[in-house]
């Protein structure tokens, strides 16, 4: 082999593999410190792409989850209210029964009157009850169910303040005294409301397994992303100790490489 000034192939050789290992050193350390695989693009750009959409989906799914909860206070608040009805209900049942008494005089009649507006007034006010500012008893509205939103649940419109399908035969302007109702009257609000809260409790238990469908998926959709993204702690781990020992040899390799044409002086002296 020619003994050459100029040119230091081995050093050349050495100070390559040296940089490739610190690139890789580097590459390691910032696994570990950040603890995804994927630091920049070029580490895995097909793998990013797929982690991105799947990170993104979770998140929907976990606010999916959030609306759906909120939809089920809102519900809960409907039922509660409906649940209240029913009492009053019941009341001027039991109101009713006590007006048809033979034995009553006028003075006692007008004094189940009383009650009977005063309980009309109370299922007025429940009808126009409110959650967050929206109308627990108005319009139907819908909850997205599926991060893609794709899937929905409508929660039925019960109108409680209707003459047919609600409690509005009782609280007709028309109707000032117990005796312009009959129990006929009285069962058929007592049904619509026991109906209302039939639907409530569809809608809720529905919600409820839509909401551990939306979370199971979520820990899917993360367990998925993790795969792709999050370094193995203990592979890179070995990596690291892999090119740490060849960054220090390379380091010490390069060193004897440039001492090496000194030895070219002792043929000149």
């Amino acid at each position: 082999m020619a003994v050459v000034i100029n040119t230091n192939y081995a050093a050349t050789a050495a100070a390559n593999n040296l940089a490739t290992s610190n690139t890789n050193l580097q590459r390691s350390l910032n696994r570990l410190s950040s603890g995804s695989k994927i630091v920049s693009p070029s580490d895995d750009a097909g793998g990013l792409a797929v982690s991105m959409k799947l990170s993104a989906a979770a998140r929907r799914s976990g606010a999916a989850n959030t609306n759906i909860g909120n939809s089920v206070s809102y519900l809960q608040t409907q039922d509660g209210a409906l649940k209240v009805a029913a009492k009053v209900l019941d009341r001027i049942s039991e109101l009713k029964t006590l007006y048809a008494d033979a034995t009553k005089n006028t003075t006692d009649l007008a004094n189940y009157d009383q009650e009977f507006t005063q309980l009309q007034k109370e299922l007025t006010s429940i009808a126009g009850e409110k959650f967050n500012g929206v109308s627990l008893f108005a319009n139907a509205l819908t909850t997205q169910v599926s991060e893609d939103g794709t899937q929905s649940v409508s929660i039925s419109s019960k109108q409680l303040a209707d003459s047919t399908s609600g409690v509005g035969t009782l609280t007709s302007t028309s109707v000032t005294d117990l005796g312009d109702i009959t129990l006929t009257n009285i069962n058929s609000a007592i049904q619509n409301v026991a109906t209302m809260r039939a639907q409530n409790g569809a809608e809720q238990s529905r919600l409820g397994f839509a909401a551990e469908l939306l979370t199971v998926n979520k820990s899917n959709l993360e367990a998925a992303n993790s795969r792709i993204a999050d370094v193995d702690v203990a592979d890179e781990s070995t990596q690291l100790a892999r090119w740490n020992i060849l960054t220090q040899s390379g380091t010490a390799m390069l060193s004897q490489a440039n001492g090496s044409a000194q030895s070219v002086m002792r043929l000149l002296q």
